[in-house]
């Protein structure tokens, strides 16, 4: 076995959701995901702390794009509004393209009550990363969370319709549709 392989996390991660697909979750191992991979166990544990981390890779990042784009954002916006746009610009640059992938953690993640308190968990910290980021340009605190909540409320909304098997529209179009049901839920006409 090659001691170095490019695109590491990557091939580690396709190699998980296969054998997560194929065995479940709970009866896959680090040392058969390595092997699928054609990588090391060293490999795995340089890039992963465990095998749900596989799943959850992506959440810094995706917490520290959402952050910045709503700290570079149109300080004009309404807080509810700066953080959709922030979700739209993120969502568009981190997952449009990877929309199998997403959508096969997705069901993965739906189907164990471990992974879906890791989602929940993670879900938290990112809103609460949005509050403090929405509450240093309004100075409401309050508000800043109201916002927060109910634009992450929107994202989940979108993102669970964006990986139902035979749907074609985009996350952004989507979380769109999501934030046009929670304002009517809010503000009936």
């Amino acid at each position: 076995m090659p001691r170095w392989k490019p695109d590491a996390p990557e091939r580690l991660q396709t190699a998980a959701l296969e054998l997560f697909d194929h065995q479940g979750f709970e009866r896959t191992t680090v040392a058969e995901i390595v092997q699928r991979a054609e990588l090391t166990q060293r490999t795995f544990f340089n890039h992963f702390a465990d095998k749900r981390e596989v799943l959850f890779r992506l959440s810094s990042q995706l917490q520290q794009e959402i952050v910045r784009e709503i700290e570079a954002g149109d300080d004009t916006l309404p807080p509810l509004d700066a953080v959709v746009r922030a979700l739209e610009v993120v969502g568009d640059r981190m997952f449009e393209d990877r929309r199998a992938l997403m959508a096969r953690r997705y069901a993965i993640v739906a189907a164990n009550p471990e992974l879906q308190e890791r989602e929940l968990s993670k879900n938290a910290a990112l809103t609460e990363a949005i509050a403090t980021v929405l509450q240093a340009r309004c100075g409401d605190a309050e508000t800043a969370f109201l916002a927060a909540g109910a634009a992450m409320l929107a994202q989940q909304v979108a993102f669970r319709n964006w990986c139902r098997p035979g749907e074609t529209r985009t996350l952004h179009d989507l979380l769109q549709d999501a934030l046009r049901s929670l304002r009517t839920t809010v503000e009936p006409a």
